[in-house]
Parts: C-alpha cells; structure tokens; sequence
C-alpha cells in the first residue's frame, strides 16, 4: 500500500503526467486524422467538370487490377493493361478539339545498362518492354519546346494485383489528363468493365477544359518499372521527347494511401520551390531525402534526374498501407479514402505550375543555364509542410543564417545574463553550467533510446516470437513510451542536486532559478549545435530541431515571466511554458508518429537476418525510433516539467505501466489480415539438357524475424504436405542455399534460412515440353594473345509466363556484349566464387544471343535461373494450404549450370 501513500510533490507530478497524457493523446487523434487523409473529402462520380473525383480514378484502378489482375512481364494482364491505356487515348485524340495537339505513342523499349541495386551491382539487358505516351500541347507549340513529364508505372511485381503499386498512379495520371466528362455507356471489345463509363469521362475532359498547357505536357505510362527501372531506362536513351523534357514528376506508391509524400527532389530548388507555391494539400519535408537511401528500393526519379538525365523533378509516393505493398493484399478495397484525391488535386496544379514556370528548360537550354549558374543554383532547400495545411520553405543559404542564429544566441546568453554586473570567472562558470545542462539534456535523449531497446531485448528473451505489435501498432506505442519517458527523466534522478558552479549569493538568486536557467540552456544548446551540425553535414532535416528552438526561446521568456509575477515556479508558470509550445509539439508529433508508423508498417519486409541476433532486430529497430520520436516531442517540455516528473512515485508507475505493456504484449498475435506475413515459395526445378530433370523441390523463406519454424507451426497443413513433424529445427532439414534464389537476386540477399524440401516431378512434365537452354550457336574464337570468345544462344523452352533469367557468370571474363561492353563490379553469392549477373527480361520469347570474351583458356562456368509466373497445380494447391494471414508470394524457378 506504500504506492498510494503519495506526497505533495507526487500528486503534483502525477497532474503534470496525465495532463501531459490527455494532452498528447489529442494531439495524436489529430494526427491520425490528417497523416491518413481524413480531413479531405473524396469527391464521387458525379463532382463538377473542373475538379478531379477520386471516385472516378479508382473505376480505373478498379479495371486494372480486378478485371485485368495482375501485369507482371510475361503474363497476359500486362499487355491487356496496355491496351486498356491506348484505348482511352485514342478515344481522347479523336475528341481533341483544334486548340490542341494530341500525340499518342506506343513504344517497345531495348537496352543493356549496369547498375547498383540493393548494393549490389548488377547489368540488366532488356528488349521489347512497352512504354505508353501521351503528349498534349497547344497547336502553336514547338517540338522542341520544353515539355514537363508525368511518369506512373502500370506493372506490377509477381503476385500482386498492384492497385496501390501502381494503378493508383496510372488512375491518377487519367484523371489529370481528363478530368470530368458525363457517364454515357462505352464498350470495348477486348474487355467489359463497370468504369466503362469513365472512359468517355476522361475523354470529355481534354475537349470541355477550358486550360490550354503554354508548354507540352508528356504523360509516360511505364510499362517495365517493378523490372529495375527498365522502361524509365527505356525512355531516356531512346524517345525523341527525351530532350524536351524540362521538369518531371514521378508518381509512386510504397503502400495503398495516406501521406503522399515528395522523397525526393532535385536537381537544386526549383522542383521543390515550385511544390511550395503550387499544392493544394503539400506533403513535403527535406528530411525525407535524407533517409530514402537507407530504404532499400528505388524509383524512376533514378533514372530521369540521376543515372540517366539531370532533369528537374519531383519523386511523389504514397507511404502508408505499407502492410500490402507488393502483397496479394494490395486490393481496391485497401485504398486509403481520400488519399487519390489529395494526389490529383496536388497534381493538377502542379503540373500547371511547371507549365507556367520560366525556369522550364530543355536538355540544351538547361546545359548552357548550368554552365553560367552560381553553386547555390543547385543546392537543395529546407522545407516542411505542417500537416498538410501549408509548407514553410527556405533556400540553403537562408539556412546557414537561420540555422545559425541559435547557436550565436547560446554563446551571447551567458554575457547577456552575468555582465557586467559580474566578472569572468562568474561567466566562466556560467558556461560551464549551461554545458552541464547541455550533458544532462543530451544523456536523457540517449537512454530515451537506450531504455526501451534494453526492455524490448529483455522482453524477447522470454517469447516465442517477436513483433507482437506488428498488427497493433498502438500496441509498440504502449510498450516503448512508458521506458522511454523514464530514460528522459533519468538524468534528473541521478543529479537532482544540480552541481552549480556559480556562486548563489553571489548573483542574489535562487538556487532553484539557477539550476532552471542552466537546464533550459542546457538544453536550447543542445538543439542548437545539433541543429547546424545537420545542415553543414549536407542534410536537410535540421529544420526539426531548428522549429523547437523558434517555439522554445519565447516560451522560457514567457516562462520566467510568470514565475516573477506568480513569486515562485508553480502548475500556472509550467503551463505558461507548456502552451506556446503546443503548434512545435504538434508538428513533433505530426512528422515522428508518421515514421513511427511507416516504419512498424515496412517491419514486414525488413529480411531475415542470421541468427541469434536477427531474431531482435525489428523489435530493437521500432523501440529505438519509438525513444527518438518520444525524446524529440517530449524533450523540450524537460527543462520545466522535468522536476515534477522525477519523482519516485512517478517512476515507479511508469516501470509497472513498461512491464504491463510488455507483459501484455505477449499475449497478441503478430500478424492478421491486416498485417500479413510474407513468406516466399519457390518450386525450383534443376534441369539437365532441354528435357531432363535432375532435382526438384519447394524452397522457402521469410522476409522478417519470424523464421520458417513459425510458419509451419501455425500452417499444420501445410507442414502435413511436406511431411514435417512437430519437432522440426533448422539442423534437421535441407537448407535452401542462397544460389538456389538467384532468379530473384539481389532481392534474396534478405533472406537467412531458406529450407528446402523435395517435390514431385509428374506434373512438371506434364506442363512443360521443353526447358531454357544455353548453348554455343558458333565456333569460339581464340585470339593470338590467348583469350577466347565464346558465342552463346539462350532458349527459354515452352515456359509460359517468364518474368526475368539470370546468368551468374564465374571463370576469367575480361568482356561480353552486354551494356556497352562493360562489365559490372563482381558480386559474390553464398558462398560461391566472385561473379558477374546479367538479368534478361523479354517481352517476348525469342532466343537470346550473346557473346562472352574469357581471358584465358580456364572454363566459363554460368549458372542460369529463370523465373516463370505459371504455376503447377501441385504448387498451387500447396499454396492455398497457408492461412489466409500469410501472403504467399509464389513463383516457378529453372536452374541448371554450364561450361564452356
């Protein structure tokens, strides 16, 4: 009964605490709102002629990923998309009224290229891929008139329908060519769909609008983008509007909705200045550049303003619903409301603003503007939207001056509060003690990380599995706030007799004054120096810690002026500190709750990474982003509220909340519906010749913490089919090597124990007549200095509906005929020797030639993967044995292994 037995202080401390909870618990429900898009009202079929319907977007999304399904390569859905797409188009062209000119084109895109994917580096060859465009202008306009891109992919990656990856981007790039038209009843042969009457919709748009763009607008429907870029690749070598192009936006989705946030921007400020003045609901922070390396993935903003183009431009993806991404989950019905008509109407005026700029440039007009421009032309700028209402934007060299500001402050501060009344071994001390603050506030933020990784260690050294919050992210809030506030007031704890070295009498002030002072220094230094050491390390996110110090410096102000009218620190001062920070803790809640989500999400598809440490890292990865973001929106309010909080009492309630919410945590299931598990099975098939096989099997693995023994246990028909006991562990079965996952590499390089069982081989010859072939279709050629060219054609056999082929290449190869005759940097598989890996996609299945230059007379050993969407029903009768909270990304894999 002790615990109830509270002191003055303790009752005091717990006000503070749950006015503090209420507080930040409204703060959060308007967050939730706005980070999923329920402030905006989706407008339906019906809505006026100028505005863009989010209802009638998703009628196409509807069509492409229900009626038509899947358009992965190689399988019929992606050439039926494509017909969908130019259907429209033509239909659009043919209504085009005289005050504009419509061309329409579908190409067939080939090209060899390397490139560094996923950290590896790899060359892809490609041929016969679709790209689909449209390019408006006014009657009067130019072809080489500068043009601004609109680029939205319509593949889609093996086993997902893709309505928010990415149909959602190619119903939104309709919609912004179109708009509104009236419903009348429109049939196609190829395909009878329920938003056959948005097609006129869309065509009615372009012939009843009023806008005329000033310069061309160039809509590319990117028919290879889940293929490693390669119809953006495509475009940008090829197309004769690839000169033109002055501006381009890239549309994508890493889920089904929500924050449609820029990621990246550039080169320079331009693309980002023109989104400041021109969205309508801005999603935008310079942060997120600096983050989305570490990401793994990429998108065609790669190819335009990077590896293949310096064109300015903006990356847009939807973040959120990242549950179903590149999942068979990825549905119409998981489309977040709201979320394609915020994309639209930002689009739209976007695209008007780009249309309308003076800074729109050809490739040959931006080369001589790039030859005269000054360096800060082309550094990136600061900027944030706060939740979505508005963006504040600022150029960087406007942040060398605002960013330093603080920092001057923190220095003058201690001259301003001693002198002259006081000497120099006073302002000596003075420092020192704003520097103890300083260590103080920096400690409390460090164990805010440090205390809730240690619990969520702790906590999984006693459990089965591990993200238990994974399908309840409210639960991994529940878990990690209440330790991590207990790191934060730790440091008081441990020195609440504050060490001052200023003499108290000395200064007539009180002892209690001047350990606040020194406190809120402390810590206005820390947030200072943290601040411009994120800008001259070339980043962009300082703006963070940069808005905390514009909201922190009045509210002390304001602060120590209510302790002097009130006579002494009471809830009323801590209140005058507390409420002029609320709009800088708003937005501290607003962006780190959207990270802390987006990442809970995305812990899914974090790989499978070696045992015994991979089995922690998602758990210690969100307790660890939990403790920043607690420290970052709690740890202003420190200074003040933190002698309320450190009391015993209080710490004591948080460490039984910490064990309760652990404890409690346990008993929740990771995954749901709502949250599925990703597990990837591959019927691999080890062939010999064109018609003999040599081994087959069912290989598996895992894409987070919970290994394949967690699948099985919870998929006991399945384990019934391959014969599995209840006893199962790693080092009773066959383990799957990582060379046997080369179809899908670099991609396999997450996964740690794939497991391996064997398969019947009736049904594969039944399905199949013939399988891929390499051999030599001429002599080689040995030159007088020794080295060898050996002339290679690669069959695909009677494979049905091949996505990619591989060749991993080991011996001495000094040249081959793929990209530009240049080889990549060697990789290393497993356990194998270092080689090199050519992917080779085909819209069709013609035979592959290519030649291979060995430096020596040493054999050239290439081994060959290739990936085949169609499935035996074996296969897929073993599918549909896994609960309905697994998604089972499935896929057919020959290999086989030559000489020559």
């Amino acid at each position: 009964m002790a615990f109830f037995k509270l002191t003055s202080g303790d009752i005091t401390g717990f006000k503070v605490l749950f006015a503090l909870a209420i507080m930040y618990g409204l703060i959060s429900y308007i967050v939730h709102s706005a980070i999923y898009m329920e402030f905006i009202k989706p407008l339906g079929i019906d809505a006026p002629l100028d505005r863009f319907s989010e209802a009638r977007a998703i009628e196409h999304v509807r069509v492409l990923s229900e009626d038509i399904g899947g358009r992965q390569e190689g399988s019929p859905g992606l050439r039926k998309a494509a017909e969908y797409i130019k259907a429209q188009l033509d239909v659009t062209k043919e209504r085009a009224g005289s005050n504009l000119r419509i061309e329409i084109e579908e190409t067939t895109v080939t090209g060899s290229f390397n490139m560094i994917f996923l950290g590896h580096s790899i060359s892809l060859a490609y041929r016969n891929h679709t790209n689909i465009l449209m390019r408006i202008s006014s009657v009067d306009s130019q072809d080489t008139d500068a043009s601004v891109l609109l680029n939205g992919h319509f593949d889609t990656p093996p086993g997902s329908p893709g309505a928010g990856d990415c149909g959602s981007c190619v119903g939104g790039l309709y919609m912004l060519m179109f708009q509104d038209v009236i419903a009348y009843n429109f049939e196609l042969d190829f395909i009878a769909t329920p938003s056959a009457a948005s097609l006129l919709e869309l065509a009615r748009l372009t012939v009843d609008s009023d806008w005329v763009p000033p310069k061309p607008v160039i809509f590319l429907f990117n028919g290879a983008e889940e293929l490693f870029l390669l119809g953006s690749h495509g475009f940008m070598t090829t197309h004769k509007w690839r000169d033109t192009v002055g501006a381009f936006v890239d549309i994508e989705a890493s889920g089904t909705g929500g924050f449609d946030l820029v990621c990246q921007s550039g080169p320079g400020s331009w693309p980002s200045s023109v989104y400041a003045q021109s969205a309508i609901y801005p999603m935008a922070n310079s942060a997120a550049q600096d983050f989305f390396g570490a990401i793994p993935g990429d998108t065609d903003y790669r190819m335009f303003s990077k590896d293949y183009g310096d064109i300015p431009g903006l990356d847009i993806i939807f973040l959120l619903g990242g549950y179903f991404y590149h999942t068979s989950f990825d549905t119409v019905e998981r489309l977040l409301p709201g979320s394609m008509q915020a994309r639209g109407d930002n689009l739209f005026s976007l695209m008007k603003a780009f249309t309308n700029s003076s800074k729109l440039l050809n490739a040959q007009e931006r080369a001589i503007f790039r030859a005269s421009a000054n360096e800060s032309d082309n550094q990136q700028a600061i900027f944030f939207d706060y939740y979505s209402r508005f963006l504040v934007f600022y150029s960087r060299k406007q942040a060398i001056l605002f960013h330093s500001i603080p920092v001057a402050i923190f220095l003058l501060m201690p001259l301003l509060l001693r002198l002259p009344s006081c000497g120099l071994i006073c302002l000596f001390n003075t420092y020192c003690d704003f520097l103890k603050g300083m260590l103080y506030h920096a400690s409390g933020i460090i164990l805010a990380v440090v205390f809730p990784v240690t619990f969520a260690i702790l906590r999984l050294l006693f459990c089965g599995h591990s993200m238990h919050w994974f399908a309840n992210p409210c639960l991994a809030f529940m878990m990690f706030i209440p330790c991590s506030l207990i790191g934060l007031i730790f440091p008081i704890i441990c020195w609440r007799c504050f060490p001052l070295s200023q003499d108290v009498s000395a200064l007539a002030s009180s002892k209690e004054e001047l350990v606040d002072e020194a406190r809120f220094w402390g810590a206005f230094g820390f947030y200072s120096l943290f601040t411009l050491a994120y800008l001259v390390a070339g980043l962009g996110g300082g703006f963070a810690t940069f808005l905390i110090l514009v909201f922190i410096f009045p509210a002390w102000m304001i602060f120590r002026l209510s302790v002097k009218s009130f006579g002494h620190q009471s809830l009323r001062s801590t209140t005058c500190y507390v409420v002029p920070l609320i709009p800088c803790i708003m937005y501290s809640v607003y962006f780190g709750g959207f990270l802390a989500v987006f990442l809970i999400e995305k812990m899914g598809m974090t790989g499978s990474h070696p045992p015994p440490y991979g089995y922690f890292v998602p758990d210690v990865i969100v307790a660890a982003i939990i403790g920043v973001v607690t420290g970052w929106c709690v740890g202003p309010l420190l200074p003040v509220i933190g002698k309320w909080l450190a009391t015993p009492s209080i710490v004591q309630f948080l460490v039984h909340g910490s064990v309760l919410a652990l404890a409690l945590s346990s008993q929740f299931f990771p995954y749901s519906t709502d949250a599925p598990k990703r597990v990837i099975l591959q019927h691999t098939i080890e062939t010999a010749d064109v018609d003999q096989i040599l081994d087959a099997s069912y290989d598996f693995s895992v894409v987070d913490s919970n290994s394949l023994l967690f699948v099985f246990k919870h998929a006991p028909e399945v384990a019934k089919e391959l014969y599995i006991n209840s006893e199962l562990k790693f080092d009773t079965v066959n383990q799957s090597q990582h060379e046997r996952w080369m179809g899908i590499f670099p991609i396999s390089s997450l996964f740690s124990r794939s497991l391996k069982f064997p398969a019947k081989t009736e049904d594969i010859l039944e399905q199949y007549q013939n399988f891929p072939l390499l051999s030599t279709y001429q002599p080689q050629i040995i030159s007088t200095g020794g080295s060898r060219r050996v002339y290679l054609e690669f069959s695909l056999g009677s494979l049905k509906e091949v996505w990619v082929a591989v060749l991993n290449i080991t011996g001495p190869l000094s040249n081959w005929s793929f990209a530009n005759y240049m080889l990549p940097a060697p990789e290393k598989v497993g356990n194998g020797p270092p080689s090199y890996i050519c992917r080779l996609s085909s819209a069709h299945h013609e035979n592959w030639t290519f030649w291979l230059e060995a430096s020596s007379s040493e054999a050239l050993r290439i081994d060959v993967s290739v990936m085949d969407l169609y499935l035996t029903e074996s296969t897929k009768r073993l599918k549909g044995l896994f609960p309905n909270w697994m998604d089972i990304t499935t896929f057919t894999s020959f290999i086989s292994t030559y000489t020559f």
